[in-house]
Order: C-alpha cells, then sequence, then structure tokens
C-alpha cells in the first residue's frame, strides 16, 4: 500500500504534468508505462512473489550460514588434527633422537667390548707363543742334550774300545751280568 502511494506522488510530480499535457491518457507513453508497471507490481504483490522471493534469499541465507558453520567445524577438526600431527611429529622426532643416542651409546660399548676382547685376544695369544717358545726350547735343549749324550756315549766307547783289552772287558761283563742279575731279583 504504502509502495501505491509512493508511485502516485512520483508521477503527479512527473514532467509531464508539469507541461501541462494531458497525463492520463493511454496516448501518453509515460502513462501506460506507469499502468504496466503498477499492474505488474500489483500482480507480483498478489501471487507474493516478494515473500517467495524473500524466502528464497532467506534459504539461500541460512544454507549459506550452514556452509559457514560447517566450513568453521571443519576448520576447527583441521586445526586439532594439524595440532595432533604437529605433537606427532614432535614426539616421533623425540624418539628418533633417543633411537640415535641409544644406537650411538650402544655403537661405544659395542666398540669398548670389541677393544676388551682383541686385547683379551692379543693376550691370550702372546701366552700360547710364549709357551710355543718355551716348549720350543725344552725340545731344543732336550735335543742339545739327546746330541750331547749321543757324542759323549760315542766319545766314551772310542776311548773305551782304544783302552779296553780282553782281560778288562771280560771284568766288566762280570759286573754288569751281577748288576743286571741284582736289580731283576
Amino acid at each position: 500500500m504504502r509502495f501505491l502511494i509512493t508511485a502516485l506522488f512520483a508521477l503527479s510530480a512527473s514532467p509531464a504534468l508539469a507541461a501541462g499535457d494531458v497525463f492520463f491518457s493511454l496516448k501518453n507513453t509515460d502513462f501506460v508505462v506507469i499502468i504496466a508497471f503498477l499492474i505488474f507490481v500489483g500482480i507480483l504483490v498478489y501471487y507474493k512473489v516478494p515473500s517467495l522471493v524473500g524466502g528464497m534469499l532467506d534459504k539461500r541465507a541460512d544454507g549459506i550460514k550452514a556452509e559457514l558453520n560447517e566450513a568453521k567445524v571443519l576448520r576447527e577438526e583441521a586445526q586439532s588434527l594439524l595440532a595432533s600431527y604437529e605433537r606427532k611429529q614432535k614426539e616421533v622426532q623425540e624418539q628418533a633422537a633417543r633411537i640415535v643416542a641409544s644406537a650411538k651409546e650402544e655403537a661405544s660399548n659395542a666398540a669398548v667390548a670389541a677393544k676388551d676382547e682383541i686385547a683379551s685376544s692379543i693376550t691370550r695369544r702372546l701366552a700360547a707363543a710364549e709357551e710355543q717358545i718355551a716348549s720350543a726350547q725344552a725340545a731344543a735343549v732336550k735335543d742339545v742334550r739327546d746330541q750331547a749324550i749321543s757324542v759323549a756315549v760315542s766319545a766314551a766307547k772310542d776311548v773305551m774300545a782304544k783302552q779296553m783289552d780282553a782281560k778288562s772287558a771280560g771284568t766288566l761283563i762280570d759286573d754288569a751280568i751281577t748288576t743286571v742279575s741284582e736289580k731283576l731279583h
């Protein structure tokens, strides 16, 4: 209703009325356009098009609000997910640092153990080498003694053979038989 009154006042202040021509004639195109416009607006109001358009705009606004709310929820979820991933990344980095530290410690312990193992191995090998050297020395001393005994026996045999006559040989044989028979009984 207000719109209608406003339209009438606007028509009354038009330049066609100021010129003095008959405004309310069907031959006046301004008047015909205004009438058609008012009929058009009347039809729109009769079929409640402004409320339909308003309803559609309200639905659209509600849809946009819902999408905005959903976007806010999704943004909050994404931020919480990002924070969760950042915490997990920090935990993984800390765990990796602990693993690296543990590996370094194990490597240093293994190196110390290897050094100890090598030192004990060298000590065992030195002891074994000293034993072999002592054994070789003992064998060499025995060989030298055996050789000396053989040389001494051979020399004694040669000396006795040169000094021995038949009478002293018989006496030696008799003494040897007596000694053997005493030791056997």
